[in-house]
C-alpha cells in the first residue's frame, strides 16, 4: 500500500478514472510525453487479477493461509529446496 501511495503522489499522471496505467518507465524520455519518464497511454486488464489477490491478502492474509494448508504446494516447495518461514 505505501508503494501505491508513493506512485500516486509522485507520478499523478500514472492514474486516471480507470486506475493506474498499464506500463511505466521512469528512466525513459522520448521527448513526446512527460520529461519524468514514459507512461503508457493504454490500459490492459491482464495484470489486474493478481493485484486484486494481493490487496485481499494484504487485508486479511487469506491467500497465505490457503497456501499454507495446501499439502501439494508445501510439499512441492520443500522438494524444490525451499526451507524456513512457514515451511519450517
Amino acid at each position: 500500500m505505501p508503494t501505491l501511495q508513493y506512485f500516486n503522489d509522485a507520478y499523478p499522471e500514472m492514474t486516471s478514472e480507470y486506475g493506474f496505467k498499464c506500463s511505466f518507465n521512469p528512466t525513459f524520455n522520448d521527448g513526446a510525453q512527460n520529461e519524468r519518464g514514459w507512461i503508457s497511454k493504454g490500459y490492459y486488464g491482464l495484470d489486474q487479477g493478481p493485484v486484486v489477490i494481493m490487496i485481499e491478502n494484504y487485508r486479511t492474509g487469506f491467500f497465505w493461509e490457503l497456501m499454507r494448508r495446501c499439502d501439494y504446494l508445501s510439499d512441492g516447495l520443500r522438494r524444490a529446496g525451499f526451507t524456513g518461514g512457514w515451511l519450517g
